[in-house]
C-alpha cells in the first residue's frame, strides 16, 4: 500500500508456476495410463488450467479422487485438503478475489453440498468465478450399497444451490462430463463471473471408458470478450459527463488489471469528475488521488450524500446497490435529480429467488457493459470529442484528508488504534489485505493498487474470513505481495479450523484477531431495540459475549499448527507483535495476533491491562 498514487507503474500479478509441498508425495509411481472414466475427468480438469482443487475427501468421488492422485499425479489440478466442505470454497473464493480465475472445488454427495451452501452464497454475491464439482451415489438404485449409498443419493442435487449458481449439470457419460466441465469452466469464467456446479454419479466415475475420448481443443472454447457497450451509449455518455458541471462517478466492480485501473485514472481525469469507491469491492480506483477526495464507505458519509446530491451527471459502473446509495444519500422516496448512467452486467444473473439485485435504481443511459470494457471506450471517446488528451479542470473542490491522530499508546485499544497500527505497517510494504474486520475505519485505509484489499465475502457470512484469507494469500504466492488479513474474533472462531489447511501447504499468512469478546455487531441491533422500546440499554451485551471462559485465540491457532502470541493488551504491544509476526510470513509462516479490543461492555473485564484472562 505504498502511497504511490495514479503514477503507480506496478505490474498486473503473475501466477507463480511453482507448486506448494503439500506434504502428501506419491509414495509409489503409478500407471497413469488413461482408463477409467474418472481419469478422463480428471485430464478434463488439467487442460482447463485448474491449477488447484480444495476438497474434503469423500466416497461419493473416490474414483475422481483415484484419478487425480494416480493418474495425475496430484498436480494441476493440486489437492487441498480442508476440514470442512465451507472452507474448501471459502478458499476458491479468496483465489478467484485476486486472480479472477477460476479454481476447483469438490464437496462430498448431498451432504458435503448441504454443509458448502453458505460459501457457495457467498461466491454467487462478490460474483466470484468457481468450478465446483459434486457427486452423488449411484444413479442405479441396483448398484447403491445398503444405507449409506441412499442417503447420499438425491434426485436433482444440483436444485439445492441453482438460486446462487451461475449453471449446473450431471452428466451420464464420460464424453458428457467432458463437455459439462469445459462448459462449468467456460460459463464460471464469462462476466459476471459466479460459481458453476457439476455433479458427478459415482458409477459413472468408476466405469471403464469403453472407447477413446477425445478432448476438446482449449484455443477453440475459451470463455467469450468481456461485454463491450455500443457505440451510441459511448457518444451519449461522454456528451453527458463532457457537458456536467459537477460529474461523479461511482467506481464499483472493476477488473484487478493494471491497465484497466491506468483507464480508470485517465478518465476521471479527462472528465475532472469526482470519484467515490466502495469498501465492499477490492479497489478500483487510488485512494490518495486528488479526484477521490473521501475515503472509500461500507455506507454513505454524510460527506459522500452530499456530494451525490450536488452532482449532475453521475455515471455508475457497477456499483453495488445502487438504489440503495441513493436512498442512504438523498432519501428514500427522494426524486434523484442528477442523469444516471447505469453500466453493469450484472442484470444477466437475476432471478426471483435471491434479492442480491437489490432496488430498481433510475437510469437516463443504462449500459449492459462491464466496467472496464465501458472505461476504455469511453475514455478514448471522451478523449475524441475534447480534441485532447489532456487533463480537464478538476470540477469538484479539493478535499484536503485530515491528519490522522497517533493510536493512545495506553490502556486497550478501541478498533480505532488497532486499525492505526496497522495503518502504520502497511505503509510502505506492498500488502495485500484480505479482509478487515467488520465496522473497520475506512478513513485509516489508503488504496494505490488493486491488489492492496481483496473486498469482503458478499453474502454476509460469517465464518468465511480464515478461508478468504488463505485462499488470497495461496493466489499470491511468488507474487512479492504480503499476505494479511484482520478477523474479527467471532469471525476467527467460526472458521479457524481452515487454517490446518494452510498450516499443512505452507501458504503464509499474517492473520490479525480484533478481539472484543463479543458479537459487537449485534450488540448495536440490540441497543437501537432497547431505544425504540424505553428498554434498559445496559442490557444490550446479554447473549452476545464469549467470555467465562475466555476464548484462547493463539491456543485455537496453535492447534492448526500455526504460530502467534497475545493477547497484545495495547498499541505499543501490537505494534511490536506484528513486527515479529512479519518475519515468521516472510519466512513462510502463518502467524496469529490476539489484539484485544475494548467496547466497554460491562462485567468482562473491558479496560483490563493484563495478559491473562479469565
Amino acid at each position: 500500500m505504498k502511497s504511490t498514487g495514479a503514477k503507480s507503474k506496478k505490474k498486473d500479478l503473475k501466477l507463480a508456476t511453482a507448486r506448494f509441498d503439500d506434504k502428501d508425495q506419491l509414495i509409489k509411481t503409478s500407471n497413469a495410463e488413461l482408463g477409467w472414466a474418472s481419469d478422463a475427468m480428471a485430464e478434463m480438469l488439467r487442460r482447463l488450467d485448474l491449477r488447484y482443487i480444495a476438497l474434503t475427501p469423500g466416497a461419493s468421488y473416490r474414483g475422481l479422487h483415484d484419478s487425480m492422485v494416480n493418474y495425475l499425479g496430484n498436480r494441476d489440478p493440486q489437492m487441498l485438503v480442508c476440514l470442512h466442505e465451507e472452507h474448501a470454497v471459502g478458499i476458491a473464493q479468496g483465489y478467484a478475489k485476486i486472480t479472477e480465475k477460476p479454481m476447483g472445488v469438490a464437496l462430498h454427495s448431498n451432504v458435503g453440498l448441504m454443509h458448502a451452501t453458505m460459501a457457495i452464497f457467498n461466491a454467487w454475491c462478490a460474483r466470484n468465478p468457481m468450478v465446483i464439482l459434486g457427486a452423488t451415489g449411484p444413479g442405479d438404485a441396483d448398484e447403491r450399497r445398503p444405507w449409506i449409498d441412499w442417503i447420499h443419493t438425491a434426485k436433482d442435487q444440483g436444485a439445492l444451490i441453482r438460486n446462487y449458481t451461475k449453471w449446473d449439470d450431471e452428466p451420464r457419460s464420460a464424453k458428457a462430463s467432458i463437455e459439462a466441465l469445459t462448459r462449468a469452466w467456460q460459463i464460471a469464467s464469462t462476466p459476471p463471473y459466479g460459481p458453476t456446479y457439476v455433479c458427478l454419479d459415482v458409477g459413472l466415475q468408476e466405469s471403464k471408458l469403453a472407447s477413446e475420448i477425445t478432448f476438446p481443443d482449449m484455443d477453440r472454447f475459451q470463455p467469450g470478450k468481456a461485454p463491450a457497450p455500443s457505440a451510441d451509449s459511448v457518444t451519449e455518455a461522454a456528451r453527458l459527463l463532457l457537458k456536467a458541471k459537477k460529474p461523479l462517478i461511482l467506481m464499483g466492480r472493476c477488473s484487478r488489471n493494471m491497465d484497466d485501473w491506468a483507464a480508470r485514472v485517465a478518465l476521471a481525469e479527462a472528465l475532472g469528475a469526482a470519484v467515490l469507491t466502495d469498501m465492499k469491492l477490492p479497489p478500483a480506483f487510488p485512494t490518495d488521488h486528488p479526484l477521490h477526495p473521501l475515503e472509500p464507505r461500507f455506507r454513505p458519509s454524510p460527506a459522500s450524500a452530499q456530494m451525490t446530491k450536488d452532482a449532475d451527471v453521475i455515471l455508475s459502473l457497477d456499483w453495488v446497490d445502487l438504489r440503495g446509495h441513493f436512498i442512504q444519500t438523498l432519501g428514500k422516496d427522494a426524486p434523484v435529480k442528477a442523469k444516471v448512467i447505469h453500466c453493469s452486467v450484472d442484470d444477466y444473473l437475476h432471478n426471483g429467488w435471491s434479492m442480491d439485485y437489490f432496488g430498481l435504481p433510475p437510469a437516463d443511459l443504462k449500459v449492459l457493459s462491464t466496467s472496464d470494457q465501458m472505461v476504455h471506450a469511453l475514455l478514448a471517446e471522451v478523449r475524441a470529442q475534447r480534441g485532447t488528451s489532456a487533463k480537464a479542470k478538476a470540477k469538484w473542490p479539493v478535499r484536503a484528508a485530515a491528519p490522522l491522530q497517533p493510536p493512545k499508546k495506553k490502556g486497550v485499544m478501541s478498533l480505532r488504534d488497532l486499525a492505526l497500527v496497522v495503518r502504520d505497517f502497511v505503509e510502505g510494504r506492498d500488502v495485500t489485505m484480505a479482509g478487515y474486520a467488520l465496522g473497520w475505519p475506512a478513513d485509516t485505509v489508503n488504496f494505490t493498487h488493486p491488489l492492496d484489499y481483496a473486498g469482503i465475502d458478499g453474502g454476509g457470512g460469517v465464518g468465511s474470513g480464515p478461508s478468504n484469507g488463505i485462499g488470497t494469500a495461496l493466489a499470491l504466492k511468488g507474487s512479492g505481495r504480503f499476505p494479511m488479513t484482520v478477523l474479527g474474533d467471532g469471525d476467527f472462531t467460526m472458521g479457524c479450523n481452515a487454517f490446518w489447511t494452510a498450516a499443512h501447504m505452507g501458504i503464509p499468512l499474517l492473520v490479525v484477531v480484533a478481539n472484543n469478546q463479543v458479537y459487537y455487531n449485534d450488540v448495536a441491533h440490540q441497543e437501537r431495540m432497547a431505544v425504540v422500546r424505553g428498554r434498559p440499554v445496559e442490557n444490550k451485551f446479554v447473549g452476545q459475549e464469549m467470555i467465562r471462559p475466555a476464548i484462547d485465540i493463539v491456543g485455537l491457532a496453535k492447534a492448526q499448527g500455526l504460530d502467534g502470541e497475545g493477547p497484545a493488551m495495547n498499541a505499543t504491544e501490537f505494534a511490536a507483535a506484528l513486527k515479529r509476526g512479519e518475519k515468521v510470513v516472510r519466512a513462510g509462516g502463518i502467524y496469529v495476533i490476539d489484539a484485544r479490543v475494548d467496547v466497554g461492555a460491562p462485567g468482562s473485564e473491558r479496560g483490563h491491562t493484563s495478559g491473562r484472562r479469565d
